[in-house]
């Protein structure tokens, strides 16, 4: 009985392990040293109550504010800085806590991020004094942008494969690794870990629960061949979020940059709903 119970234990135990460490690793700090921004960006760097990041100013007192992904940095919201800087609006790109040159130790997945989301907004009103305010948000940029207290004081949302609520984004990593089994029996062991190292309840990670207090446009994108944010995910999304709302979605994307897989479709797409409602 002995040589049978041990080897269960023993798995069990590696499995816990292995799980622990997943959460580990998901939520650890993703820094990175960016310098100066790319000529072609013409922006300055900024620091803004210690939120490192770009800014580019125009002629426009309409500003955009870009919103990266988990784990990534504000290099990955280039591209579209370039497209809005060339539309004639004013552009900031920061870095969220724990990410690029902001500095912070957990990954929150938008509870701490969306105070970050709250700082940028104030820089751009008060200090830069732009009349107007738009931000896009991917992915995790995008939930930051909704999760807190109030909703930023914006003037059109761009939500770009937001999930819903933070069980589904774990649950949809693993199934897309793993499969759904595997996905059903583990997944509630990483998500549980978030209340137990931040004392973070999930229900202040769902963004579905809180799109309602919106008083901005909002449009809602993602890729019909998501495995990380389903179709079903986003349109549920969208039929919380007030009006008024657009909803996107592209045919054969999946969980990456709308941008360059949309091209000058998003660029259009993107452009009109900007210019619909950022108005000098």
């Amino acid at each position: 009985m002995k040589k049978i119970i041990f080897p269960i234990f023993l798995m069990f135990a590696i499995s816990i392990l292995t799980i622990y460490l997943a959460g580990s690793y998901f939520t650890k700090p993703a820094p990175m040293i960016l310098g100066k921004a790319p000529t072609e960006l013409n922006a300055e760097s900024v620091s803004i109550e210690n939120i490192h990041g770009w800014y580019h100013q125009s002629k426009s007192s309409s500003c955009v504010l870009l919103l990266h992904g988990v784990r990534a940095s504000r290099l990955s919201m280039i591209s579209r800085a370039k497209l809005f800087k060339d539309l004639g609006y004013s552009v900031l790109l920061i870095d969220f806590q724990a990410h690029g040159e902001t500095p912070g130790n957990r990954i929150t997945f938008g509870y701490l991020e969306s105070n970050n989301v709250k700082t940028a907004v104030d820089f751009l009103r008060q200090t830069k004094h732009c009349s107007q305010v738009a931000a896009i948000g991917v992915s995790l940029g995008g939930a930051a942008t909704l999760l807190g207290d109030n909703p930023p004081a914006l003037d059109a949302l761009i939500l770009e494969s937001v999930y819903p609520r933070i069980e589904d984004a774990v649950y949809n990593r693993l199934n897309a690794r793993l499969g759904k089994f595997f996905a059903r029996v583990l997944a509630p062991f990483l998500y549980q870990q978030i209340p137990i190292r931040f004392n973070i309840p999930l229900s202040q990670l769902h963004p579905i629960d809180v799109i309602k207090n919106l008083h901005s446009p909002v449009l809602i994108i993602s890729g019909t061949d998501d495995k990380h944010t389903t179709t079903e995910e986003t349109e549920e999304l969208f039929a919380a979020a007030p009006e008024p709302k657009s909803l996107w979605l592209i045919k054969g994307a999946a969980h990456e940059d709308l941008h360059r897989f949309a091209g000058a479709a998003y660029e259009i797409r993107v452009g009109d709903f900007l210019k619909k409602y950022l108005v000098d």
